[in-house]
Formats: C-alpha cells, structure tokens, sequence
C-alpha cells in the first residue's frame, strides 16, 4: 500500500495526501476527510523517513533519562510519550545508566534521527553536547541544570523546600540525630541535595557531622550498604534521610538485617514518592516530586520551541510535597 492507493480511492492528488499526512498546509476539512477515511479503509502506514525528509521535522521528540530501572523516569516517559502521541509526536527514548559516557551514545543518537527536540532528565551532561544540539538548533529542555537561552528551557524542583519539610517533620519528632544518604558526588542534583540537607541542619541549629552524610548511587544496593556504615558507628543517627525512593529502600533493608524496626528504632525518609513506596512495610514516609508536572512541562517547553511559539526558553518550577506515612516516628528516648 503507498500514497498513490490512498490518492487515488480518496480522489486527490499525492500532494494532498501528502500535506494531510503532514500537517505542512491546510487542506478544507471535507478533504481531510476524505484522505482520513482513504487512509483508514486502505490501512495505509506512511513512510516516517520519508516524511522527515520531506518536511525537514522527525516528528519526534528524545527523552534522555539516568535510570529506567528507577520507577521515578518511567513515570515522566509514560506521560510524555502519551501528551506526544496525542500532539502527532514519537519519542525516543535513550538511557545514560548515570554514566557521562554514554550520554555522548545519547545525544549521536538524537542527532542521527534528527528529533525535533531533546528533553534531558539527567545530571550527567557534558557541555560540550549542549552546545552540539543547540548548534544543531535542536530546542532542549533540562532538569535542574540548564541555563534559560534561545532555544533551551529548565524545569527546577525545588529541592530546598522539600528537604526543609522532611528535617521540620523529623524535629518536630525529637530528631536531633539526623544523618543523610546522598546520591553520586559526581550528579549536580545529588550536590544539590546534600547542600539543601545541610542547609536546613544549620536552620535548625543542629549540628551536622561529617560521619552522617554517607554517599550512595541512587539505587536499593547503595542505600543499604550506606545504612550498613551509619549503624556502625558509635553514635548512630536516630533518622536517616535518602536522596531518593530507592536509597530509602535500601537503608530499609540494612535496618532490617541488623535486628531494628523501622521506625521504632529509627525513622526513615525517602525522596520523589515512587509508587511502590506506598506499598512498603512499613510505607514510607517521602518528598512527593510530581513526575505528571515535569513531563507536562518538558513537553509543552520543546512544542513551544519547535513550533517557533517562543524564541526564548522558559524556567520552570516544579514544588515538592512531604508525604508522612509510617517510616518515621518520636525518636526513642
């Protein structure tokens, strides 16, 4: 089956066919209609190459993220894929592993499918690749660590206020003794993450020792094996923060193994609400990130740009939400 089929059972030119599939000029609606129907009785398929070098658009957007093993990514691909589809968009989906090499096999990746815009759910970038895309005229959107310019947005979670309610909530427990377990040292938002948990610490007038900020890898095994060195010391922490879900999880299970409950013996806080944290024994109390917000807004950020709606990117802020569930609890006395 090929366009002149459709063409000629819809009693148009290829050329019409062409601009309905398109989208590139308008065509009256009971032309459309008529191409629409031919289209459907014949199950006619375009040829998605041929249409990108035809109008010179892929009609597609890449997603690069750090984990898709971390429930938190699958959640912002699952939405943006379905606000993409339902714009006439594809997506690309490429996945770093938390590793600045392979966002080079990411960007090439792009490049060659020549997508339409790029959003980048990760840390891991080298600005060497931003000025690549950009040069290209490739609109990007960021999380966290994008500069606003032409052609480029960022979405910023406000990692600061979110930190802040989780110690509020631990103090207001009779928590003084308040370790944290961050992400890789080498991720930007891991940094600023670790930063805010100080921060609040100092807000509190608590003291925050160097023992307590124990560095993980954003996964179950990381968590655990940070938990495991916290309650190794002489003086351990009455309640552990995690930079995310996952690291709680894992801190969970180090608890578990040395003989504790959690929180009876000490109260446990997770970022992002992944949605199995509200299936864990016990549920765990966390920072709720709004994955439908971050992936609204990256959409509407690269359709705005590649549809020429705006010249200049947008900022974006994305609020955090405490979810007290039942990982954390008054401190043992």
């Amino acid at each position: 089956m090929n366009i002149r089929e459709v063409a000629k059972k819809a009693g148009v030119s290829t050329a019409t066919v062409s601009r309905v599939v398109n989208g590139t000029v308008p065509v009256s609606a009971q032309i459309e209609r008529q191409v629409r129907s031919a289209i459907k009785s014949l199950g006619y398929y375009p040829n998605t190459h041929a249409r990108t070098l035809g109008s010179g658009r892929s009609h597609m957007y890449g997603l690069i993220i750090s984990d898709i093993a971390n429930p938190f990514f699958p959640d912002i691909a699952k939405c943006f894929e379905r606000i993409a589809v339902e714009h006439g968009q594809e997506l690309l989906i490429a996945n770093t592993d938390y590793q600045p090499k392979r966002m080079q096999v990411c960007v090439r990746r792009m490049l060659e499918r020549k997508v339409d815009g790029v959003a980048i759910m990760t840390s891991e970038m080298d600005p060497k690749l931003v000025h690549l895309l950009n040069k290209r005229g490739v609109p990007i959107v960021f999380l966290d660590t994008g500069r606003v310019g032409p052609n480029i947005s960022n979405i910023f979670i406000d990692y600061a206020s979110g930190i802040e309610q989780a110690i509020e909530h631990l103090v207001s427990l009779g928590h003084t003794k308040i370790a944290f377990v961050s992400g890789p040292c080498t991720l930007s938002s891991a940094k600023i993450r670790s930063n805010a948990f100080t921060l609040s610490l100092k807000k509190k007038g608590l003291r925050c020792s160097a023992d307590y900020i124990q560095t993980g890898n954003h996964r179950i095994d990381g968590g655990q094996v940070a938990m495991a060195r916290l309650l190794k010391l002489r003086v351990p922490p009455t309640a552990v923060m995690a930079s995310n879900d996952l690291t709680a999880i894992g801190m969970m299970r180090a608890i578990h193994a040395a003989g504790l409950r959690v929180p009876v013996d000490i109260s446990v806080m997770g970022f992002d609400d992944i949605e199995i944290s509200n299936f864990l024994q016990p549920p765990l109390t966390t920072i709720r990130v709004p994955r439908v917000e971050i992936a609204m807004s990256a959409f509407t950020a690269l359709y705005a740009a590649s549809h020429k709606h705006a010249s200049n990117g947008t900022e974006y802020r994305i609020s955090t939400e405490l979810v007290v569930r039942q990982t954390t609890g008054v401190v043992k006395s």
